[in-house]
């Protein structure tokens, strides 16, 4: 089918008539934003909830919560800082799994310390003041923060 030009057609309306149907078609377009906004409203929980919600989500699980790969090239850095000389340090997938596991056993344990000192404070924020503390408690000497 070929294409062909439109010539402009002239108006019969009265300039004020078309004003007039341009305001109400806003009118319209808003009053149907308005309601659509209203229907498609996003419920809102209450605070803590969803919290609560992923807590017991990640506590039926039992696959590990620090992705792999960034875990696995901090262990490998910090394998060379500790090294010697410029030995190539290889490293089974095995050991790497169970470094890992026992980092977040290790940090869940002692978040969950500093949960109870944070709470015994009468406070629900953590700060790394409870942190400290509760690795005094347990006899690390190492220090952050200061």
């Amino acid at each position: 089918m070929v294409r062909t030009k439109q010539t402009a057609k002239k108006s019969l309306a009265p300039p004020a008539k078309r004003l007039n149907a341009k305001r109400l078609l806003a009118k319209r377009q808003k009053a149907n934003k308005a309601n659509k906004s209203a229907t498609l409203k996003q419920k809102r929980f209450r605070p803590g909830v969803v919290a609560l919600r992923e807590i017991r989500r990640l506590q039926r699980t039992v696959n590990l919560l620090i992705p792999r790969a960034p875990f696995q090239r901090l262990v490998r850095e910090i394998a060379r800082n500790v090294a010697q000389d410029n030995v190539d340090l290889r490293f089974q997938m095995a050991a790497i799994l169970a470094l890992q596991e026992a980092a977040e056993i290790y940090l869940t344990c002692l978040f969950e310390d500093t949960n109870l000192a944070a709470i015994h404070a009468k406070r629900v924020t953590i700060f790394p003041k409870d942190m400290q503390f509760v690795r005094r408690l347990r006899g690390e000497n190492v220090k952050f923060g200061r």
